[in-house]
C-alpha cells in the first residue's frame, strides 16, 4: 500500500489563497461490476485499486447500490468475459479469496452465485487513513437525445433514475441534481454529483450543461473507448465542452464554473478492452473520509489525471499567477497550456483570435509559471506528457493532467 505523499498546495479560490500542507488522495469515482454491466466481482475490482496505489474507490453500478441480495447466473458471468483467453471471473475470484469465498446458488435450474455486498467485503480492504470505499451510483437517466448519466458519490440511499424520450437533457439533469440535494438535506451527508461522458450518444450539449448551474462537476476524461472524448466535426470534445460551458456560466449567467473529473468508467477487467487505471482524481482533502473528499472537491482542491502526476498546484489570486510542479516520469517532456476565455470573446472567432477556450500561453518543463491575462474570465491548465498512455482509450492518447479553473 502506498501512503499518500504530503505536498505544499495553495487552496484554489477566486478571491485569495493561503499556503497549507495537504495530502493528495488518489481515487476513481466511476467503475462497474457484476452488480450491473461490469464483468468482474466487486471485491476483485476494489482489489485492483487497493493494490495499485489508490487511496479511495467507488463502485458506481447503474441504478443500484451493492446491498441486498443479487443473484447472477454462471452463464451470464461467462458471457461477459468477452475472451476465451485466461481465467474467468469465478476462477480468478476463488484464486484471490479462496474456494469458500463465493456463495453458490441455483435458481430455476440455473447455477449461479450470490454477489457479495459492499458490507461483506469492505473489511478486506479499508484501513483508516490508507484506503476507503465510497458508496456511489451511476444514475442512468434517459432523455430525448440519449443517456444523461450522472454519478452520485457518498450516498446513503439509491437515487432513482429518470427515463424519458420527451424531456431534454438539461431538464433530466436538473431533476437528478434535485434528488441528490434532497438526499443530502435528509441525511446531512455531502454528496458529489458529476455528469458522465457528455458526448456518449451525443446526448448533452455544452449549452445544456451550462444551463444546469446546480451541476458543478463533469467528466473531462472518461476511460471508456465509446464515449467520443475527442468529439467529431461540428461537435467539441470534452475539453471544448468544458470551455464553452464555463464561458457561458461565468460571462452570461454569473454562475460558478464546472470542475473537471477524470475517471475509468471501467466495465471490463478480463478479456477485450481491459480498462481500469486510465483516469483518476487527486484530492487534497483534510482526511480520508467520504465527507472530506466531497467537500475538498467542491472547493476545487483537486486535479484530474490520466497519467501525469503533479507535485503542487499554486494559485495566488492577488496577482493572478499559477505555478505548477510536475513529477518526473523518466525522460518525458511536459507541455503545459494555460487555457481560458477573455471578456469580449467572439464565439465564432477563428483560430488565433479572441475565442472560447483560447490558449493564453504554453510552457515546457517540470516547473511552470503562468500569469493569467487581466481580461480573462477564467483560466485552467492542461499538462500533456510526451509519453503515450500505458493503456489508451483512443488512438494517439498521451498522458495528461488537468487543473481546475481559477481566476473567476
Amino acid at each position: 500500500m502506498k501512503i499518500p505523499v504530503l505536498f505544499s498546495i495553495l487552496v484554489l479560490v477566486s478571491s485569495s489563497a493561503f499556503c497549507q500542507t495537504q495530502t493528495y488522495y488518489k481515487g476513481n469515482t466511476h467503475a462497474h461490476s457484476l452488480w450491473s454491466d461490469g464483468n468482474d466481482f466487486p471485491e476483485m475490482i476494489i482489489d485492483f485499486y487497493h493494490k495499485n496505489g489508490y487511496q479511495f474507490a467507488c463502485l458506481s453500478d447503474h441504478d443500484i447500490l451493492q446491498e441486498g441480495e443479487k443473484f447472477i447466473t454462471e452463464e451470464l458471468i461467462d458471457k461477459r468475459k468477452r475472451s476465451k483467453i485466461g481465467l474467468g471471473a469465478i476462477a480468478k475470484c476463488e484464486t484471490r479469496f479462496g474456494k469458500d469465498w463465493i456463495t453458490r446458488k441455483t435458481v430455476e435450474g440455473k447455477p449461479g452465485v450470490v454477489l457479495k455486498t459492499l458490507e461483506n467485503f469492505r473489511g478486506q480492504f479499508e484501513k483508516p487513513g490508507e484506503f476507503l470505499i465510497v458508496m456511489a451510483e451511476e444514475i442512468s437517466n434517459g432523455s430525448k437525445t440519449g443517456g444523461v448519466h450522472m454519478n452520485a458519490i457518498n450516498l446513503v440511499e439509491k437515487i432513482p433514475s429518470v427515463k424519458s424520450k420527451e424531456l431534454p437533457a438539461d431538464v433530466i439533469m436538473r431533476q437528478s441534481i434535485q434528488a441528490v440535494i434532497a438526499q443530502e438535506k435528509k441525511t446531512g451527508k455531502p454528496i458529489l454529483a458529476h455528469l458522465n461522458h457528455p458526448n456518449f450518444q451525443w446526448a448533452v450539449t455544452p449549452q445544456q450543461l451550462a444551463a444546469v448551474a446546480e451541476e458543478r462537476f463533469f467528466e473531462v476524461y472518461n476511460g471508456h473507448p465509446s464515449i467520443n472524448h475527442l468529439g467529431k466535426e461540428g461537435v467539441p470534445g470534452d475539453e471544448g465542452i468544458w470551455d464553452i460551458a464555463n464561458t457561458i456560466r461565468i460571462a452570461e449567467m454569473g454562475e460558478k464554473p464546472l470542475y473537471g473529473i477524470a475517471t475509468d468508467d471501467s466495465h471490463t477487467y478480463h478479456g477485450g478492452d481491459v480498462s481500469p487505471g486510465r483516469g483518476w482524481v487527486m484530492v487534497a482533502a483534510k482526511e480520508l473520509s467520504g465527507d472530506a473528499l466531497v467537500l475538498a472537491m467542491r472547493a476545487g482542491d483537486f486535479y484530474s489525471s490520466s497519467g501525469v502526476t503533479l507535485k503542487s498546484v499554486d494559485y495566488v489570486a492577488d496577482n493572478g499567477v499559477i505555478e505548477i510542479a510536475i513529477e518526473e516520469d523518466g525522460d518525458a517532456v511536459f507541455t503545459s497550456e494555460l487555457i481560458g476565455t477573455r471578456k469580449g470573446y467572439d464565439a465564432a472567432a477563428e483560430e488565433g483570435k479572441t475565442r472560447i477556450g483560447e490558449v493564453f500561453g504554453t510552457e515546457t518543463g517540470k516547473v511552470v509559471r503562468f500569469e493569467i491575462p487581466k481580461d480573462a474570465l477564467y483560466a485552467r491548465v492542461t499538462i500533456t506528457s510526451s509519453k503515450g498512455h500505458v493503456n489508451p482509450s483512443f488512438k494517439g492518447q498521451k498522458k495528461q493532467a488537468w487543473t481546475q479553473p481559477v481566476g473567476w
